[in-house]
């Protein structure tokens, strides 16, 4: 039996929206303001990450997004991310042939992510995605919250990792690491 991590890249005020600067938000880009230094001890934590993990659970639009940018990279990162089994939710997709070992699932997120967690032994990780990832800790289907943070407050505007999660949910803090001197990699488990 799997569990279902959700791994993502916030600001302190929890926007995650538009982290490279590509969709015209704002105050977007705030991810590629990391000083060199700081990229390179990120990218440590996330390609020991991507090691470990057993299957990516990834909506629509961020699989097209890392698709376009890493289907073809070389390097073990690279190839660790093709070997890796990519679950795609989308309602659209027939199929998702840009990229080895990628499934399109149609139907429930829920529903699907039960169906995963049943099927995969390991971690399945969840990246960007925020409809998908604020579905999952809406249904309690999170075994495991790990948040990037980055050093900005955002403000008004910016969609939030927690917009509204219709009540309260309770959360065990159960780690805190420091990244490269600028990052907080916060991880929570719920109770």
């Amino acid at each position: 039996m799997g569990r279902i991590v959700v791994h993502e890249n916030v600001s302190v005020d929890g926007v995650m929206q538009d982290p490279s600067g590509e969709e015209g938000y704002a105050s977007g880009g705030w991810f590629t303001r990391m000083p060199q230094e700081v990229f390179a001890a990120w990218g440590e934590v996330e390609f020991q990450e991507a090691q470990e993990f057993a299957a990516w659970f990834i909506g629509r639009g961020t699989y097209q997004w890392f698709a376009e940018r890493w289907s073809a990279r070389e390097g073990a990162w690279g190839d660790r991310l093709r070997e890796v089994p990519k679950y795609v939710l989308s309602a659209t997709l027939a199929d998702a042939p840009e990229w080895a070992n990628s499934f399109v699932v149609k139907g429930d997120p829920v529903a699907e992510a039960k169906r995963l967690r049943d099927e995969v032994d390991g971690d399945i990780v969840v990246y960007g995605s925020r409809p998908l990832a604020q579905a999952l800790l809406e249904h309690g289907m999170v075994d495991e919250l790990r948040l990037m943070t980055h050093p900005y407050l955002l403000g008004a505007g910016g969609e939030r990792l927690f917009p509204d999660q219709g009540g309260m949910h309770e959360l065990r803090l159960a780690g805190v690491r420091e990244i490269g001197g600028h990052l907080a990699l916060l991880t929570y488990r719920p109770l």
